[in-house]
């Protein structure tokens, strides 16, 4: 389960109680908002970090195909001497 801090939690909260006022005109109280973050982060959670780890893989490897190239230009040619 991913953690976050009760400071953290309670801004969620605050910003889905906003929402819901503001987009669907409805009340919801600081722990049903607190309840709605608990259960997408169970539900969402796995799926945004699975995702977050794909994406750092990419950057990755993009990283390591640059660093790869930079290495190729730093490389000495190397002469064959003829007897």
């Amino acid at each position: 389960m991913i953690k976050i801090s009760r400071e953290q939690k309670t801004n969620m909260a605050q910003k889905v109680q906003a929402y819901f006022e503001e987009e669907r005109s409805e009340s919801i109280g600081q722990l049903a908002a607190e309840q709605l973050i608990d259960f997408m982060i169970g539900e969402m959670g796995p799926y945004i970090y699975n995702q977050a780890l794909t994406d750092a893989r990419a950057m990755i490897a993009e990283k390591m195909a640059q660093i790869d190239d930079e290495l190729y230009v730093l490389e000495k040619p190397v002469l064959h001497r003829r007897k």
